[in-house]
């Protein structure tokens, strides 16, 4: 489902990575939310500069379309990004829920200059016990807890 729209947002996208870059924000990433034919985010990776491994572009991006949407869900919108985006990103995205996602780079392309996230990816699906990290649970009781009031809150909002 390509268009022209879709090529117009794409390079505003990676237009917001080269900008991004040259300022040395951060990595050479950016990335457009648009809805009903109008960007009402833009976001471009910022982790240099706030020494945030978080502020990736669609992060920046989705942050800010929230807010302008007040609201957790991005519903009706598309998410163009200039690459693949990142488990992190991936993850973001999904819980936003947007229409779609339109990408210019692929993540083998973002390997190739440094950025690889193929570890991560290994990582998700590898049993904790074998996790680069290390990872222990403790305290299941009590964080239990918290849960049996979440499911008993009369007033919470589902997400």
């Amino acid at each position: 489902m390509r268009s022209n729209e879709d090529l117009r947002y794409i390079e505003q996208a990676i237009g917001l990575a080269r900008r991004g870059m040259s300022d040395n924000e951060g990595g050479p990433f950016g990335t457009v939310i648009v809805k009903e034919g109008k960007v009402i985010a833009t976001g471009n990776n910022k982790v240099l500069s706030t020494n945030d491994p978080t502020a990736h572009a669609e992060i920046v991006a989705i942050r800010q379309a929230s807010q302008f949407l007040n609201s957790f869900q991005l519903t009706g919108c598309t998410i163009y990004t200039s690459c693949e985006p990142c488990p992190m990103c991936l993850g973001a995205i999904y819980w936003a829920r947007p229409d779609r996602i339109v990408y210019a780079c692929t993540r083998q392309d973002a390997a190739a200059i440094g950025f690889d996230d193929d570890f991560i990816y290994k990582e998700m699906v590898s049993p904790i016990s074998h996790r680069k990290i290390p990872m222990h649970q403790w305290g299941r009781e009590n964080g239990l807890e918290v849960f049996r009031d979440w499911q008993e809150k009369q007033d919470k909002t589902p997400y």
